[in-house]
C-alpha cells in the first residue's frame, strides 16, 4: 500500500487525534531532543522508532506468513496497552492473521472487546498465534478460515461470526489481495477479477450480510490505501479496488447515518506485511519499500492500530464517512 491526495475536511478533527496517543507504548529508548536536551520519558522520534535499514529482498508464496519475514513484523504483540475502550463489544475483523487486521485485533481484545478473526485457510500457523494473543487478553477468540471471494463465504463468515460472539458491532473489512504489475498488459484477467473479488466485493458482501445484526452504536471501518487517492502505477488493479473503497465507505456512511451505524477508513501507506513479500512488490524493489518517505522508512503495522480503536470506540462517535491515514508524511488523508 503506498500513495494519496485529499480534502482536510476527510481527515478526523483533534479531538479524535488526541485518542490516538493513548495506544502502545515505546519500542526504543529515550531520544535526545533537538538541541541536546532530553526528551520527556516515552517521547520518541518516529523517524527512528522502526528500522530505517532497507528491507532484504525475500519472495514467499501468496498468502505468506509473518512468522516467516525478515524482519518479522510489529503489530503490538508485546508493546500494545489497552484501557478498556471497547470493553464488551463484539469485532469481526477480516485479513486478521497478520499485518494490519492483526494489530487491530490485538489491540481489540486489550481494549476489552471479544474478536472473530477471519484468515485465509493456509494462514493457519499466524492466526494461532493471534488466537493465542487475544485469549491471552482474557478475551473470547473465534478462528473462521475462509476464502472470502463468493457470496456464500461471506454470508456464512458474518453468520459464524455473530454466533461464536454472541452479536456483533465491530466490522472490520481489512482482507486484501495485492500483486504489482510493471504494464496493464501484465495483468491477467484472473488477476484482476481475484483483486477485485477479495478487495471490494467481499467487502460490500460482507457489509450487507453484517449490516441486519448491527444494533445503532455499531461501527464498520474499510481499510483503504493511499492508493485511494493516488494510485501507484504497478498497482493499477488493486489502487483501482481501494478508490471503490473509499466511496463505499462514504456513500455507505450516508445510508447508514439514519441506522445509527458509523462507516469509516483507514488509508495505511507503505506498511511492512505480507501482502509485500507475496507479489505486493516488483522484483527487485523491495529494498526502496517505504525509504521515500518524509520519516524515511516503511510502517509497522502496531502503528495503525490506534487509529483502528479510536475509529471503533464511541469517542469518535461525530466521526462517520471519514478517513485517516498513516503513510509516513507522503499522501492524504
Amino acid at each position: 500500500m503506498a500513495k494519496e491526495g485529499a480534502s482536510r475536511r476527510m481527515v478526523l478533527g483533534g479531538s479524535a487525534a488526541a485518542g490516538f496517543a493513548m495506544a502502545a507504548s515505546p519500542v526504543f529508548g529515550q531520544q535526545p531532543a533537538a538541541g541536546g536536551t532530553s526528551a520527556p520519558a516515552g517521547l520518541k522520534d518516529p523517524r527512528t522508532k522502526y528500522t530505517t535499514e532497507p528491507f532484504p529482498e525475500q519472495r514467499q508464496p501468496w498468502p505468506a506468513l509473518a512468522g516467516k519475514m525478515n524482519p518479522r513484523p510489529d503489530h503490538g504483540e508485546t508493546s500494545y496497552r489497552g484501557s478498556g475502550r471497547l470493553a464488551g463489544r463484539k469485532a469481526l475483523l477480516t485479513g486478521a492473521d497478520s499485518g494490519i487486521g492483526r494489530a487491530a485485533a490485538i489491540a481489540f481484545a486489550r481494549e476489552g472487546a471479544d474478536v472473530a478473526i477471519n484468515y485465509y485457510p493456509t494462514e493457519e500457523p499466524d492466526a494461532r498465534e493471534v488466537v493465542d494473543l487475544i485469549r491471552q487478553a482474557g478475551r473470547k477468540a473465534v478462528a473462521i478460515p475462509a476464502d472470502i471471494r463468493t457470496e456464500d463465504a461471506c454470508r456464512r463468515l458474518v453468520a459464524q461470526a455473530a454466533e461464536g460472539l454472541g452479536g456483533l458491532d465491530i466490522l472490520v473489512n481489512n482482507a486484501a489481495y495485492q500483486q504489482s504489475k510493471a504494464d496493464i498488459s501484465e495483468i491477467s484477467d484472473e488477476q484482476m477479477v481475484r483483486t477485485f473479488e477479495t478487495n471490494i466485493f467481499a467487502m460490500f458482501r460482507i457489509s450487507k450480510a453484517a449490516i441486519p445484526l448491527m444494533p445503532a452504536g455499531s461501527v464498520i471501518i474499510n481499510t483503504g490505501s493511499v492508493n485511494s487517492y493516488d494510485p501507484g502505477e504497478e498497482l493499477l488493479d488493486y489502487a483501482s479496488t481501494k478508490g471503490a473503497v473509499l466511496i463505499f465507505t462514504k456513500g455507505l456512511a450516508k445510508q447508514l447515518a439514519k441506522k445509527g451505524i458509523r462507516v469509516n477508513m483507514v488509508a495505511p501507506g507503505p506498511i511492512w506485511t505480507p501482502l509485500q513479500v507475496a507479489g505486493g512488490q516488483l522484483p527487485g524493489k523491495l529494498g526502496e519499500f517505504g525509504q521515500d518517505t518524509p520519516l524515511g522508512r516503511a510502517g509497522q503495522p502496531a502503528e495503525l492500530a490506534p487509529l483502528f480503536v479510536m475509529l471503533a470506540s464511541d469517542e469518535s462517535s461525530f466521526s462517520t464517512g471519514t478517513a485517516v491515514g498513516a503513510h509516513g508524511g507522503k499522501g492524504s488523508p
